[in-house]
């Protein structure tokens, strides 16, 4: 699915067959942005370069797909053949995954052939959208339960198979411990975790026998589900069978609690398990959660060691979607600019500078043609990581763009870690981009 040229707009093709019949093939420059940040987002998290660099690596037209084509009537018969031999042969600068950044900022820009640059704009949309959406979201949770272990829950109510292994992925990227997500464990070397339903704990004569039965058969990853009934009762029934258990060396690590008033109940649970002796036995909660619930479970003093978050992390449900966009800002060497309202852009190619205080805290950006000098002692956040269609080395491993981004984390300003609240961050359009933006309009109010 991820490599299938006709997974796209259809506009992309006709649009080809356009520039085909013009002969239209000159270098163009797009560039991937979000126009605004969403009402309660700091700041996002970019992430799915990976993909989207795969899907360029590999784009082409097979068989199937020509005939499909040939078969719907659309098209030139001349046109489906010459896209026989289409493929993606551009150069592609990006910010590294798990880079924060702020509206208007372009997180990748492509230079290629027109058609070609113009074709990949759907799919690399997709790709980066989902990632980015999903990383953003969890990263808000990283930063409300500090030190907790987050693990995503998310696949079954994610939108289909492609966006629960992708946003496992985002997840764990932006600090997740892991994922249930099993697919996504074995593409993408991420930890997986998983306990029980309340359906095996139903299934049994009691309760304390489905503890018994599941200890022995994952003895090294005994996470009680106690919670079916009732979360009182199931960790007194937890308490009563530990030391059984622990003459057979196994260790209970954890239970889990999915329902109710989670900061009374935990509360009742942990001072159950302290008397029994289990003071090594953790608490981890799910159900409907997100990093405004954490954060206030945490902060009434909930005893939680851990947090399952599903549904309003992969399909991160206050901010469903990102108003992000893939433009035209320069073809055949010149400048292009949209100016729709409420929708223009920068024109030219450009480039994020970034500064730092000296502990690493970051201060500010500046958006600047990309020939244009940054500020003294700024750093570029876009880095090429394309040319001539192929990569110019291997992607890092998650673990450590995730390990970069947790760093990064550490340094942010207190405006940008708080769950709501303006950000206080400044975004600089720098007097180059804006001079060439006179200029473009200038040029075009003339020819129009």
């Amino acid at each position: 699915m991820s490599h299938d040229a006709l997974l796209t707009d259809l506009y992309q093709l006709t649009m080809l067959q356009g520039y085909r019949r013009r002969d239209m093939r000159d270098g163009a420059v797009f560039e991937f942005f979000v126009r605004r940040l969403p009402e309660n987002r700091r700041f996002l998290v970019a992430a799915g370069l990976e993909q989207a660099l795969d899907y360029l690596e590999a784009l082409a037209f097979d068989a199937d797909d020509l005939a499909w084509l040939r078969a719907s009537g659309r098209f030139e018969p001349a046109f489906v053949e010459a896209l026989a031999d289409f493929h993606f042969s551009g150069d592609v600068d990006a910010m590294p995954e798990g880079t924060p950044f702020f509206a208007n900022e372009p997180v990748l820009r492509v230079s290629a052939p027109l058609p070609e640059a113009q074709f990949v704009e759907s799919r690399l949309i997709n790709l980066l959208h989902l990632q980015t959406l999903v990383a953003s979201k969890a990263v808000r949770c990283v930063l409300a339960a500090p030190g907790r272990q987050l693990v995503d829950f998310g696949m079954r109510r994610a939108h289909g198979a492609e966006a629960a292994i992708y946003a496992a992925r985002a997840a764990y990227l932006a600090g997740f411990t892991g994922s249930a997500t099993v697919a996504a464990a074995i593409r993408f070397a991420i930890p997986v975790f998983g306990t029980m339903a309340h359906s095996f704990i139903q299934a049994h004569p009691s309760e304390a026998e489905a503890f018994v039965d599941f200890a022995l058969s994952q003895p090294d990853n005994v996470v009680l589900l106690i919670d079916t009934y009732d979360s009182v009762d199931g960790a007194r029934a937890v308490v009563r069978v530990a030391p059984e258990l622990a003459r057979q060396g196994i260790r209970i690590k954890a239970v889990r609690i999915d329902s109710g008033d989670l900061r009374e109940v935990s509360q009742k649970v942990r001072a159950i398990l302290d008397a029994g002796g289990l003071h090594q036995t953790g608490i981890f909660c799910s159900g409907n959660l997100d990093e405004y619930s954490v954060a206030r479970l945490l902060a009434a003093g909930a005893p939680i060691d851990g947090f399952g978050i599903g549904t309003h992390l992969t399909t991160s449900n206050d901010v469903p979607s990102l108003d992000c966009v893939y433009k035209l800002q320069e073809y055949a060497g010149v400048p292009r600019r949209k100016r729709s309202p409420g929708k223009a852009t920068w024109p030219g190619r450009k480039q994020v500078w970034r500064r730092f205080a000296a502990d690493g805290t970051p201060l500010g950006d500046t958006v600047t043609l990309a020939n244009a000098p940054g500020p003294a002692g700024a750093t570029p956040l876009l880095e090429p990581v394309m040319r001539g269609g192929r990569r110019l080395a291997p992607s890092p491993p998650l673990a450590q763009l995730r390990a970069t981004l947790l760093q990064q984390l550490e340094r942010l300003p207190e405006a940008l870690r708080s769950a709501v609240g303006e950000t206080g961050y400044p975004v600089e359009i720098a007097a180059p981009l804006r001079a060439l933006a006179e200029q473009v309009e200038g040029r075009q109010a003339l020819a129009r």
